[in-house]
């Protein structure tokens, strides 16, 4: 995944009184009256918009909001406070453009955030005449937006593909990286932690991550489907019996590689899913027709503890259980602490997908694993190994 970048034209001097179109994510949570209401993706942004700017460029910065009717944006669908956000954020004046398909009057040094690009007729569908008069507006454009990459949109894919000059933001250019040390790149061994409710969310990426790692970890619903692939009675668990055949295929996978699948060997079991449920830990024969398993029990935590803290390299993906209440979270709480561990004695570690961060920080170890992938649909894809179309149009520019 070689792409040029940002920081290569700064240092080559090919910024100064350059126009730089930036397609950043500013896709932000907000509260009830507008407001940012978590600013992490803004952070994220500045790094590229700065960088921009020390070179001597005019800067315009793009991004979507939500999910508007093209052609039709309202008022809850406008940028406008993000981008007041965004200036305060940097410590310095900066203009939003509501119109600004046919020209935008701006000088080096100054920075203009450009209204919703999906309120533009044609932003999903690439349309290009839309493509041509972004193009028109710039001399460089930058993709800093990994959480839209695999998305072949006109400000995602047509523009990097027909403005002058198309080169990867210092975002987009450290997911790149990451996903390179996570997988091509990777050391082994490489343990893969897999997790969430359904199989069929996850088939693709387990299909395409078996032949390449050395373990391979599921759990939650995924893992109750495996269960029944080995004959296992799960009571009234979450499973997918006609995903069964599937999972003794990525087992099978496993096996014949002599690589490792281990499935759990104790479980946590209540009657329902609540804050207030009553629960236990038990054996995998020892599951009631009326019970249900929501999380791991201890002696399988410390069977998969040696497949993390041996690996030097770990890329989680979903939870082990219901985390979210503390009745069984512990599972999930473990493999957390196991897998910053690891990363603390040398292993690259990255995590992704919204319930896998969301974990990582109620389990504080986001700060102590190597990377926190920005991407929740864009890492999935490239799990499943397909290919993220603006990723590949800044490739072919480099050929």
């Amino acid at each position: 995944m070689q792409v040029r970048t940002l920081e290569q034209l700064l240092k080559e001097d090919a910024l100064r009184g350059k126009r730089v179109f930036i397609r950043a994510d500013m896709n932000v949570p907000r509260d009830a009256e507008g407001n940012v209401a978590d600013d992490h993706r803004l952070r994220e942004s500045m790094p590229a918009v700065k960088m921009a700017l020390e070179g001597g460029a005019a800067v315009m910065v793009c991004s979507h909001l939500g999910r508007p009717k093209e052609g039709a944006l309202t008022e809850e669908d406008s940028l406008i406070k993000v981008a007041e956000h965004f200036g305060r954020m940097l410590g310095m004046p900066i203009r939003f453009e509501k119109d600004w398909l046919n020209g935008v009057d701006i000088q080096p040094g100054e920075v203009v955030v450009l209204e919703n690009c999906r309120g533009n007729v044609g932003e999903k569908k690439n349309d290009p005449e839309l493509v041509a008069k972004m193009a028109a507006l710039c001399d460089i454009y930058v993709n800093d937006a990994f959480g839209t990459a695999h998305r072949a949109q006109a400000t995602t894919d047509g523009l990097a593909r027909e403005a002058e000059v198309a080169v990867a933001g210092p975002l987009l250019a450290k997911e790149i990286h990451a996903l390179k040390k996570a997988v091509a790149e990777a050391k082994h061994p490489l343990t893969a932690v897999v997790g969430g409710s359904k199989v069929s969310t996850k088939l693709t990426i387990l299909k395409n991550l078996a032949p390449k790692v050395d373990t391979l970890i599921v759990g939650g619903g995924i893992a109750n489907t495996f269960l029944l692939a080995q004959g296992h009675k799960i009571g009234k668990s979450l499973a997918e019996p006609d995903l069964v055949d599937e999972c003794k295929a990525v087992m099978k996978i496993m096996e014949e590689k002599g690589g490792h699948l281990p499935l759990p060997i104790d479980v946590v079991v209540a009657h329902h899913i609540g804050y207030d449920a009553g629960f236990r830990i038990c054996d995998l024969d020892d599951i009631e027709d009326d019970e249900m398993i929501l999380d791991i029990g201890p002696k399988t935590s410390k069977l998969l503890e040696p497949y993390i803290k041996e690996a030097k390299t770990i890329i989680w993906n979903g939870p082990l259980g219901v985390f979210e209440m503390d009745n069984f979270k512990e599972g999930t709480r473990n493999l957390a602490k196991d897998i910053a561990d690891a990363t603390a004695n040398g292993a690259f570690s990255i995590v992704g997908g919204g319930d896998t961060i969301a974990a990582a920080k109620v389990f504080e170890v986001a700060d102590k694993v190597s990377y926190i992938s920005t991407g929740g649909g864009a890492f999935l894809e490239f799990l499943e190994g397909k290919t993220l179309p603006a990723i590949a149009a800044l490739q072919e520019r480099t050929k």
